[in-house]
């Protein structure tokens, strides 16, 4: 299980692996204590965590970002407790973490929600988060690189066109030699 394959789900407390999507919902599995459940499109929206972000008064930011400050100043400040502590313990706590936060964006509620979600994903080992995979990938490209895959995808099209034109060429004459479909016989009703 990875950051990037947990959501949030609506209506539901807690934290989700997203394991699969179906067109009515989704199958999702709890990071607390792993049990498997149907979630219904109709009832419930599932949010990704890396989609979230957390008003500031520059640019907001993600909420891994915040997570990484949370993580980084756990030794020096204790986090505070989401069911113990007072509306002003919180904002006081963020205050010191992230002192960029909105405070009048954001509530106390997704304060203490932010601290669950981290306690529960340091629980369970979650909070490893990678760097963006294609801003490595670009930076570890020579500059030469794309123009080389350019040419060649050039000469990819005149062959997918020849074997366009290969596979119409073939169809033709199945076309032609279709029969007419046979009629299905009805079932006569048997008088009781």
């Amino acid at each position: 299980m990875e950051y990037r394959e947990i959501v949030a789900v609506t209506g539901l407390g807690g934290l989700y692996q997203l394991l699969t999507t179906k067109s009515d919902g989704a199958i999702v599995r709890s990071v607390a204590d792993k049990t498997t459940k149907f979630i219904s499109a109709r009832q419930h929206n599932v949010t990704p965590l890396e989609s979230i972000e957390v008003f500031t008064t520059g640019e907001n930011v993600r909420l891994q970002e915040v997570f990484k400050k949370m993580l980084d100043n756990a030794g020096t400040i204790t986090p505070a407790d989401p069911k113990t502590t007072d509306d002003k313990g919180i904002k006081s706590y963020f205050k010191s973490i992230f002192p960029e936060f909105d405070d009048d964006r954001i509530y106390v509620s997704d304060m203490k929600k932010m601290l669950k979600w981290f306690e529960l994903l340091k629980a369970n080992d979650l909070l490893r988060f990678e760097e963006p995979v294609e801003e490595a990938a670009v930076a570890d490209q020579p500059a030469e690189a794309p123009v080389a895959d350019e040419s060649a995808a050039k000469e990819d099209k005149p062959k997918k066109a020849a074997k366009k034109k290969k596979a119409e060429t073939t169809e033709e004459p199945a076309a032609e030699a279709e029969k007419p479909a046979k009629k299905t016989a009805r079932k006569k009703k048997t008088e009781e």
